[in-house]
């Protein structure tokens, strides 16, 4: 609920104190959205503390569904890379929102095991995107893919050290959200 007051807020913070208060208004008479089912390979698996499940206390994405959210997209450089990429996916944000994520840190792992700790946090300070697509194409697995969590790094200098680039966790499998 804390990430989804959180979203409210930023998506009104133009509308004032009232703009606020109308916006979680009309989110709170909303029906809950059930999580639908994936229908093919499942990409992203998302435990721990959350809201919305589909499947046991798990939360699963195919491609398809990913790809249905509402999509972002930046170009930036990257310490990986030459020049400066395109990047597109649905925001961290987003995600944790429909997942109803409670906690304050996502453990984040990769198809390879790597592991990193990112604070929940930074899916609302910075435009951090779940990237299903690098130049507008699928990253496939030898290019990072199918998944690669990754920050605007032209956008904010702040993000321009080891810190962000350790969090920007590419072949992404799975994100547990923690305390």
């Amino acid at each position: 609920m804390k990430v989804f007051i959180t979203y409210c807020f930023r998506v009104c913070a133009g509308l004032g104190l009232a703009g606020f208060g109308l916006g979680l208004l009309a989110a709170a008479a909303l029906p809950a959205q059930a999580l639908e089912r994936p229908r093919e390979r499942v990409v992203l698996t998302i435990t721990g503390q959350i809201g919305a499940t589909n499947q046991g206390s798990a939360a699963v994405f195919d491609m398809a569904m990913l790809e249905a959210l509402p999509q972002h997209r930046f170009a930036t450089r990257t310490p990986w890379e030459q020049g400066v990429v395109r990047f597109s996916g649905p925001l961290l944000r987003d995600v944790l929102a429909l997942v109803q994520a409670r906690g304050q840190r996502l453990h984040a792992t990769a198809l390879n095991d790597y592991r990193i700790t990112i604070p929940i946090h930074d899916a609302r300070d910075f435009d951090v995107i779940i990237a299903t697509r690098m130049n507008e194409q699928p990253m496939p697995v030898r290019t990072r893919g199918p998944l690669f969590v990754i920050y605007p790094f032209d956008s904010d200098p702040r993000l321009q050290n080891a810190r962000f680039y350790e969090r920007s966790i590419w072949q992404l499998r799975s994100i547990e959200v923690i305390e």
